[in-house]
């Protein structure tokens, strides 16, 4: 079997020369992405716009320099990103544009429309048959982003609380589920509701299909039946105030598994093309308030059409990288009694995996993991 063609860029540049979002551009060219035919499609360019507070996301000159690349070739671009579980700036489309745009992505700064994939609420999503999947059989992908005719991921790699790291397959499979895809990926519990947030308003129970909410006239409360109850995440899109949640319990292995199964969802049946900035490598998802110092030093710039080969050449390049003294990484490794996990993400983390991920895309057919190392100058 052929392996995977993975292109690669370092961050250098010239005096006088090629800045980095120009640089970011021919890598793309080289990577081949001439090859879609994007002329007159809507072309979905899925990445993460970063929490408030958070200073480690991706700028948006590196999405100008996609988007533009993408008008010159006919197609029609758009940022998009989904709404997210839990409370913070991102989980309703009003507040998720307000902080995309503190952040810097803007019409004007990105040269396309921003389009929150899932919609106001975190509902307006569509269900995917997962061809394959082993954990997943039909996923709740963002409308907007499941209408596109292309589909290109534009990825922050980082490390990762949870996952170990973040990186393409996060980025398209988390997300781009809506806030029930992204509940169903974290969790197959069901919904809690803290009675001191809850207002009474009844939104909730209108999007059960189930009889899981009952409301408490007495009380003016809503509270779960459990019995009646399939954790759907339905409700979590209605409440306004933050008061349903669901435990984030599954194990790392099987929620690798499932955000690949949901990644596949996305890509499967249209053209897809993949980009991942190694830089900027905070020990924890852009999805936090704040970020750390990088645990390891800026890599590079790499392209493909496999997510997967991508993945794992961007695992591959941290895991050759000399740590950051001054860093998360750097001070549990002088910690007495440190055990080396064998690689950066889970020496930063401890608790995390990440290879059940690539292993169970490669499975599935998604990609390999076996890829060739192309150096664009």
């Amino acid at each position: 079997m052929e392996k995977s063609k993975v292109y690669f860029s370092d961050f250098r540049t010239e005096a006088n020369g090629m800045g980095l979002a120009g640089k970011l551009r021919k890598l793309i060219e080289k990577a081949g992405i001439g090859q879609i035919e994007m002329d007159g499609k809507f072309v979905a360019i899925k990445m993460h716009f970063g929490e408030l507070g958070n200073l480690s996301f991706l700028r948006p000159n590196y999405a100008r320099a996609v988007a533009d690349l993408v008008k010159d070739m006919g197609g029609h671009p758009y940022l998009t990103d989904c709404n997210t579980m839990y409370p913070g700036s991102r989980k309703n489309a009003l507040e998720h544009l307000e902080c995309a745009w503190q952040n810097g992505f803007t019409p004007l700064t990105v040269g396309c429309p921003i389009l929150i994939g899932d919609g106001l609420k975190g509902t307006d999503d569509v269900d995917v048959p997962v061809n394959g999947g082993e954990y997943v059989k039909t996923a709740h992908i963002g409308r907007a982003i499941m209408d596109a005719d292309v589909f290109i991921s534009l990825t922050h790699f980082k490390g990762h609380e949870m996952t170990g790291f973040g990186g393409t397959i996060k980025n398209i499979g988390m997300g781009c589920g809506s806030r029930a895809g992204k509940k169903d990926q974290h969790s197959s519990g069901k919904a809690t509701i803290a009675t001191a947030l809850c207002r009474g308003c009844r939104r909730c129970q209108k999007e059960c299909a189930n009889g899981g909410l009952e409301f408490d006239e007495s009380k003016k409360k809503m509270h779960v039946n459990s019995d009646n109850c399939v954790g759907c995440g339905r409700c979590l899109g209605a409440c306004n105030f933050d008061a349903i949640d669901f435990a984030n319990d599954n194990a790392p292995i099987d929620l690798n598994r499932r955000m690949v199964e949901y990644a596949k969802a996305v890509v499967d049946g249209r053209p897809n093309f993949h980009v991942s900035l190694v830089m900027d490598i905070s020990p924890n998802c852009d999805c936090h308030g704040e970020n750390d110092a990088p645990i390891l030093p800026d890599i590079g710039m790499f392209a493909s059409f496999d997510p997967i080969a991508l993945d794992q050449a961007c695992a591959d390049a941290c895991c050759k990288a000399e740590p950051m003294p001054d860093s998360q990484l750097g001070d549990n490794m002088r910690r007495k009694g440190f055990k080396d996990l064998g690689d950066p993400f889970r020496n930063s983390n401890p608790d995390v995996e990440w290879k059940s991920c690539l292993e169970h895309g490669e499975k599935i057919g998604l990609g390999s993991r076996e890829y060739e190392l192309i150096v664009v100058k």
